[in-house]
Formats: structure tokens, sequence, C-alpha cells
């Protein structure tokens, strides 16, 4: 099987063990990521912060943008393009979002863009990852694409029930140094 049909595979695996999860718990890993984040050094220090915005089925991160936002950070959120791409654009609250490409909240595309070497600190999604670093995305290479051109502290953060002992990888895979889950902090 290759690469990317394993990666399929193991999409496909974590769909139903996300569908699974109780609520109850769902609700007490977004609260202790949440807490793991705002205590990282990188969080701490940082002036402009990069985060996706959550969907219903991944870690509600709205949480942490509100938290910057009273500490006094800018705030930037994934802009998808096109295909592959996008970029970071600064927003002032929440309620400046709106559905953009497959139903996930987004700044508006006349919002100030902010350049990579403007970010300090980027929280990444995944499906799953490994205590490596190594993340299994949606499959559309956003963040791979995006991470070429980082030079910030970024983390990953990922439930503990989605870890994966090992996740596969292609040359064209980034991984990330950090790894939060509700049970701490993992470094590579």
């Amino acid at each position: 099987m290759s690469v990317p049909e394993e990666k399929k595979k193991l999409r496909n695996e974590l769909k139903e063990r996300i569908a699974a999860l109780p609520l109850e718990y769902i609700q007490e890993s977004d609260q202790g990521i949440v807490t793991n984040i705002l205590a990282h050094p990188c969080y701490q220090k940082a002036n402009t912060i990069f985060c996706f915005v959550g969907t219903p089925s991944e870690i509600n991160t709205s949480l942490v943008i509100e938290q910057a936002f009273a500490d006094g950070k800018r705030v930037a959120i994934p802009l998808c393009l096109g295909k592959g791409i996008m970029e970071a654009r600064e927003i002032h609250s929440l309620s400046e979002l709106h559905s953009g490409m497959m139903g996930i909240l987004e700044p508006a595309a006349e919002s100030k863009l902010v350049y990579p070497d403007e970010i300090d600190f980027a929280i990444l999604p995944c499906v799953s990852c490994d205590r490596k670093g190594n993340r299994l995305g949606y499959g559309g290479g956003y963040y791979d694409r995006f991470l070429e051109q980082a030079t910030f502290c970024s983390i990953l953060i990922c439930r503990e029930r989605l870890l994966c002992e090992k996740i596969p990888t292609e040359p064209h895979d980034i991984a990330v140094r950090t790894v939060i889950t509700e049970a701490g902090c993992f470094n590579s």
C-alpha cells in the first residue's frame, strides 16, 4: 500500500474514532489542551499568534483566540485562497469570521494580510499525529505549504485518544517539533 493510500485509510479510521468520542471527553480535552497552550512559553512571549478556528469535529480553539485578544496579542487566522494555498489574515474579533471553503470559519478577503515573518507562534490542526510531530492533515497540503516559509514557533494540537503510534509520511510532509494534548506538552 502506498503512503497516500495508508493516509487515506487512516483518515477514514480516525473519522470513526472522532465520531465515537463522548461529549464529556471532548469538553475536558478541549479545556486541557487550551490550558496547556496558554501555559506554553511561546504563547506567553508571542505578540502575534496564528491559529486555526476549530470545526465541530476539531478542538475548540475559540477559547485560545479569545484569551489572546484579552492578553493584547495580535491574532491571525487562515484564509484559504485556492487549492492548497492559504494566507494568515488579522482579525480583532471572532464575529468577523464567516463560513468559507469547506464550511470552515475564515476572515474576510479584505482583512489585513499577516506575513509569515510577523508570526511568533502558530497553533496547527490535525486529524491525528504522533508524538514526534508528524501530522496527518485532511490531505489538502495547506499547512505543509504554509510551514515551508515558517520561522515561528509552532505547536500541533491533538486529543490523546486520537494520537497514533506512527503517522505515515511523505517527503513533502513537515513535522512540528511540539505536540500538545490534554495530557501535556511533548517535544520531539
